[in-house]
């Protein structure tokens, strides 16, 4: 028996050895690598690489400005963070998926940095930091209202040196430390595009995993065989939908393999990790086609039933095809917010749960006009009479949607909204219990439920608490709003007034893009009311619309004029770089070209390059200041912290450890220092 175990023992561990030497072959392969191995992996038991032969060639510095990456669409505070790094000596860097959203021109959603530096040494250089995770730890830093995430190369080589046991003593000849630390740290991300490296201060992008690559063919593949990937962390799988889908990536033949033969492992996440993660999909601009890719893989059915069950008897029904509201919802809601301006998870749960009680109880168009022209408008009087002037119309969007048979009075109409409103909060009450959720899916037995719920009791009651104000007492409802436009920091706070109105917003405009004129769409698959946002004046609208489809789209023409307006006066610049086309240049990144891309870009630069170095001149010396500040401060507080603590300990004798840690822990806090303005020479600054 004893003889047995062990040779069972040795031919697991052989197993386990042959999977980790496959996941560093495929790393080093899929980066452009040619390994050599020489070691025998019948020899021993825990046989890993020990000599591997690393072609460079392959790896890639690239110039920033090429892609047209200036100093001013890095944020403010991660400046602040990678300048206290720098001044500090240590090297600093973004990472990942802001480095590829730069090239690709589009707004990163956050920006994280990776240094040198030690997690404790981050800590103690800023004023409010803290050290979160267990497996793979982080410093999050506060710097000016924003939370900056800092790693360390330090934590992802010592569980590499667990899994790879690559160490200095095999980094080849030509390759530097700093190479060979962001090539090992990119071979433990998830996606090749997102293992890019950015130093801005010389506008050099690092890539060792032929990440550019797969950038042009706008591919998402992983850096390791993706069954291994997702099996390591299956929340990759959702992390990759959603990239795919605000980039429209195609997928990789093995990474869509594996996501299909690994979806019902999601299960086994967190439920704070799935709502994060399905926050990251519908709140930031891309909801439509995160659903999409969701339902394609069969997620949909795992994260949400019945909506699952709900699109694919829709799917059967040919009459269905051109009304599916469910994704027109969240296309309008995608209309709305963006990576820079998303809304609070609140509003889409809200949408989730309005869906569904439509679904189970289909409603006159009249009755869902108003629900949402009141929430919109805050008043009932003005919501009624909007309501009233637009539900004449047909509505083409089945079951949800019944054929108005006769006019409603106030107070009908007022006992149906409420009777809806009351519906839904019960929807969203029923997603926090496995009972209820099941009970929901009895119209659909033909689907299973899973049963897993992953909305907080307590998320759940606040969102229910939107619609509070439908329930009771509606006709006398008049809460109002001074102006029309979206207060989008409020609505990223989860603040009930606006989630009510940007809500009401996203229903009127989903029930505009059902309207019905004398038997036809009106929108051929939402194209012609598409082009009417965005292209026709109202006044051309009048000549040709039919009254009632002209009165809303001139409504929403204004809207989206008036939100255009509001982006401009938001952010001039990144209003002036959305409106480019936003497109990545196929480039050959060889040594001849890099130099003529250089040139071209300088000659064109100096045409216009007094103002705009000015100004990041400007913006340079205040990150300086900044970081000279941070610096000042941590120095003060450290001579103070000597001080007490010498009088203490003279006064009072030994404090335990623990107790003066504590202590100083307490005296943490922020002081103003005055600044001094200083631009240091280049050679301080560029390394």
């Amino acid at each position: 028996m004893a003889l047995t175990l062990k040779a069972s023992n040795g031919f697991v561990s052989r197993i386990r050895a042959l999977f980790k030497l496959q996941r560093f072959s495929h790393a080093i392969v899929d980066g452009g690598l040619q390994p050599q191995f020489y070691r025998d992996m019948g020899s021993d038991s825990n046989s890993i690489p020990e000599q591997c032969q690393i072609d460079m060639s392959k790896w890639k510095k690239l110039d920033s400005r090429t892609f047209g990456i200036t100093r001013s669409m890095i944020s403010s505070p991660s400046w602040v963070v990678l300048k206290v790094l720098q001044r500090e000596g240590f090297e600093a860097y973004l990472v990942g998926g802001c480095v590829r959203d730069l090239i690709l021109n589009k707004t990163p959603k956050d920006f994280d940095v990776i240094t040198t530096a030690k997690l404790k040494q981050i800590k103690k250089r800023f004023h409010r930091a803290q050290i979160v995770g267990r497996r793979f730890p982080i410093c999050r830093v506060h710097v000016k209202g924003s939370v900056i995430e800092v790693s360390s190369f330090e934590t992802v080589a010592k569980h590499g040196e667990e899994k790879e046991k690559v160490s200095f003593s095999q980094m080849p000849s030509g390759c530097d430390e700093s190479d060979f630390n962001r090539w090992r740290n990119c071979m433990h991300r998830d996606f090749t595009i997102n293992s890019l490296f950015f130093d801005p201060f010389v506008n050099k992008i690092y890539d060792y995993a032929n990440g550019m690559k797969d950038l042009r063919s706008l591919k998402l593949r992983t850096l390791i065989p993706a069954q291994l990937s997702f099996k390591e962390d299956c929340a990759r799988m959702l992390r990759g939908l959603r990239i795919a889908a605000r980039l429209d990536l195609s997928f990789s033949r093995e990474t869509e393999t594996a996501i299909r033969s690994l979806a019902s492992s999601v299960k086994s996440l967190d439920k704070s990790r799935i709502m994060l993660e399905l926050n990251y999909m519908l709140s930031y601009g891309s909801a439509k086609p995160s659903l999409c890719l969701l339902w394609r893989f069969n997620l949909l059915d795992i994260l949400l039933p019945f909506h699952g069950a709900y699109l694919a008897q829709q799917a059967t029904e040919p009459s269905a095809q051109h009304s599916m509201m469910f994704m027109k919802l969240f296309f309008n809601l995608d209309k709305l917010v963006t990576c820079d301006r998303p809304c609070d998870c609140n509003l889409w749960v809200g949408l989730l749960a309005f869906h569904m009680a439509l679904v189970n109880k289909p409603q006159d168009a009249s009755v869902v006009w108003t629900l949402s022209s009141v929430l919109y408008h805050g008043k009932w009087t003005e919501g009624v009479k909007f309501a009233r002037k637009h539900a004449l119309a047909p509505i083409s969007f089945s079951p949800e949607i019944l054929v108005e048979c006769d006019s409603k009075s106030n107070e009908e109409l007022a006992e149906r909204v409420s009777e809806l409103a009351s519906l839904v909060q019960d929807c969203v009450i029923s997603s926090t219990k496995t009972g209820d959720l099941s009970a929901s899916m009895s119209d659909y037995p033909d689907y299973p439920c899973t049963g897993l719920v992953f909305v907080q009791k307590r998320m759940a009651e606040r969102v229910a608490h939107i619609f509070n104000v439908l329930v009771n007492d509606i006709e006398s409802y008049e809460e109002g709003r001074e102006s029309p436009e979206i207060d989008y920091y409020l609505l990223g706070k989860g603040d009930l007034r606006e989630t009510r109105f940007v809500l009401g917003k996203v229903i009127m405009d989903t029930m505009s893009s059902g309207l019905v004129q004398m038997g036809t769409e009106v929108l051929e698959e939402k194209n012609q009311l598409h082009m009417s946002y965005n292209e026709q004046k109202p006044e051309a609208l009048e000549q040709d619309c039919h009254p009632i489809l002209y009165e809303v789209v001139k409504h929403l023409v204004v809207a989206k004029e008036d939100k255009k307006r509001s982006l401009s006066s938001f952010n001039p610049e990144l209003q002036q770089e959305r409106g480019k086309k936003q497109k990545f240049v196929d480039i050959e990144f060889d040594p001849l070209e890099q130099e003529i891309a250089k040139e071209k870009q300088k000659e064109k630069n100096n045409k216009h390059q007094e103002i705009p170095k000015k100004q990041e001149m400007a913006e340079n010396e205040q990150h300086q200041e900044m970081a000279k500040k941070h610096l000042k401060m941590v120095e003060m507080e450290n001579l103070q912290k000597s001080a007490k603590r010498q009088h203490k300990v003279a006064k009072n004798g030994h404090l335990p450890q623990q107790k003066l840690a504590r202590k100083h822990n307490e005296q943490h806090k922020l002081e103003a220092v005055t600044q001094k303005p200083s631009r240091p020479s280049l050679s301080s600054l560029f390394k």
